[in-house]
């Protein structure tokens, strides 16, 4: 097996916030494709999230939002399992993250499975209202080669810790 170049292990941490073992491992076993290893390092991510997906997540955050002018606003709750998660840096920017994408693509529900079967069933393209409904399904406004349930995944792979969006209200003047 060639040796990988480091440059290309830090393109990929960078593009998936991974560990640099995973990095080493993911492009090691996609030859050197980052594109293949990034898509490798995100399945892999939501596999672990859903293996911790049982665990109680009883600490966490409350993020607050308010967009330049402030007519929109966004109250979030983002909880993980310890205090020391949720003082982490990286979950704090990820909560920051989520404010603001709430507050850009207004979402109504966090997963597909939330909303509600009439609702659904009105729908023609079920899959694309979930896509521009379902905070979890959205494309991530700084990033949108990624969804929030990637986003997500790839934080709770590096964090080894399950990390659940609560709840969320956004708030805008007018409405």
């Amino acid at each position: 097996m060639k040796k990988i170049p480091l440059e290309l292990v830090k393109e990929l941490r960078n593009m998936t916030l991974a560990s640099v073992a995973n990095c080493k491992s993911a492009l090691e076993e996609a030859e050197g494709d980052v594109k293949k290893a990034a898509q490798l390092i995100r399945k892999r991510g939501l596999e672990i999230a859903a293996k911790k997906g049982e665990r109680v997540a009883k600490e966490g955050r409350v993020e607050a939002y308010v967009h330049l002018g402030n007519k929109v606003g966004v109250l979030l709750e983002v909880d993980c399992e310890t205090d020391f998660v949720a003082r982490n840096p990286e979950f704090c920017q990820f909560t920051k993250d989520l404010a603001m994408q709430i507050t850009a693509l207004n979402p109504a529900y966090i997963k597909c499975e939330d909303v509600p079967n009439d609702i659904l069933e009105q729908e023609k393209d079920k899959e694309l209202f979930c896509k521009t409904h379902c905070l979890l399904e959205q494309a991530f406004v700084k990033d949108p080669s990624l969804s929030i349930k990637d986003y997500l995944g790839s934080l709770v792979a590096k964090l080894s810790e399950n990390i659940v969006i609560r709840r969320f209200i956004r708030y805008k003047i007018g409405e």
